[in-house]
């Protein structure tokens, strides 16, 4: 009853921000606040609460609601990575507002008049409003993604969010997530990293939720003209690989362990996928996405242009120790190798879906290390 409750209030509050014909104040935190204190259950239902044609009308209609309510989410994902997301509300509130951010930016990035949006400067208010809030002098005007992927990245290595806490403590012994060294917080053993962290679900899927809000920020480039498309520079990706991103090392790694390291089948139980859910697939196959699209980005790069260098193309060119090739060789040949896998037991044993991103990262890896070229073959 009281989740029904909770989205009906959420599903009031789409529908006031999407009737109104003039923009809500600014400043109506009371009314913002709605679209991430309650606590909807998933991203299925922020997806069901808020559809896709009320979306649109609100990009015609009332723009200034729509980047409003884009303001606040960021606003809110940068605040409370500030505040090291050690509550259960903060982490409540992280999870809505990333859904509700990835509901939204496809419906932006559409729109040759929005596509813009996250790299623009800010309005007067809203700069404001943020530099009251971080302590400057009013003219921080400086674009919202760099913000929201320093946020997300600083999430990503969140004690007791995204992964294992070293210490514990109350809500006010939390590690400043500026501080941390991310390195240590790496998801998974494998390459570049010995330690095998505990596996909890929830962190599986909260990794997930900031995953899928970067995947949808790259596709901002399935949204533009095909002859624009050959010559421009992602500039999500671009930032993400970047030496902007601090925590570009430990995140290219993270990703890479978890997938090499993912064994679908386990002890080999029959119908074990059945009697348990499995958080890591979705996770693998999320974080194989996001590998993909980062390393694609070195051959989008236009010569004539100044761009920092894809970082993530280089620690992948730069790996060269024989256990770390073994790591990587034993997975790409356990989890290929898993489709062809028979059985007595029909439907007995665990099949993954993503076999073909296997196969792209697997060229990649042979396109960009030239060392990889001489292990031997599966």
């Amino acid at each position: 009853m009281g989740n029904s409750d909770t989205k009906l209030a959420f599903r009031k509050a789409v529908v006031q921000l999407t009737s109104q014909t003039k923009p809500i104040d600014f400043n109506d935190d009371s009314f913002w606040s709605q679209f991430w204190n309650e606590n909807v259950t998933g991203i299925q239902d922020i997806f069901a609460l808020i559809p896709a044609a009320e979306v649109r009308a609100l990009r015609e209609e009332c723009p200034t609601n729509l980047a409003t309510l884009c303001y606040k989410c960021v606003e809110q994902l940068v605040c409370i990575a500030e505040k090291s997301c050690s509550t259960q509300m903060e982490q409540t509130t992280v999870l809505n507002c990333l859904r509700t951010l990835t509901r939204l930016l496809p419906y932006i990035f559409e729109d040759p008049d929005w596509r813009g949006f996250f790299w623009s400067t800010l309005p007067k208010e809203a700069s404001s409003m943020r530099s009251a809030k971080s302590g400057g002098d009013g003219t921080d005007n400086s674009p919202l993604a760099p913000a929201l992927f320093n946020a997300l990245c600083d999430l990503l290595f969140c004690p007791d969010f995204t992964v294992v806490a070293t210490k514990r403590g109350g809500p006010d012994k939390h590690d400043d997530l500026h501080s941390i060294d991310s390195c240590e917080f790496i998801w998974e053993a494998g390459v570049g990293f010995s330690q095998t962290p505990s596996h909890d679900p929830r962190l599986d899927d909260n990794r997930m939720e900031i995953l899928k809000l970067i995947l949808t920020c790259f596709s901002q480039a399935m949204y533009q003209p095909q002859s624009k498309n050959n010559f421009s520079i992602n500039k999500w990706v671009q930032h993400l690989t970047s030496s902007d991103n601090r925590h570009a090392l430990p995140l290219f790694t993270s990703l890479l362990n978890v997938v090499c390291a993912y064994d679908p089948v386990g002890y080999g139980v029959p119908y074990n996928h059945l009697m348990f859910a499995d958080s890591r697939e979705p996770l693998v196959e999320v974080s194989l996405q996001v590998l993909i699209v980062a390393l694609d980005a070195e051959t989008r790069a236009d010569a004539e242009t100044d761009i920092s260098e894809n970082l993530f193309v280089n620690y992948l060119s730069r790996i060269h120790r024989d256990e770390d090739f073994a790591f990587i060789l034993h997975g790409f040949t356990r989890l290929l190798n898993n489709p062809l896998l028979q059985t007595y037991l029909p439907n007995s044993t665990k099949k993954i879906q993503c076999h073909q991103e296997l196969l792209v990262l697997s060229w990649k890896i042979c396109d960009y290390n030239k060392v990889s070229i001489i292990i031997e073959v599966f």
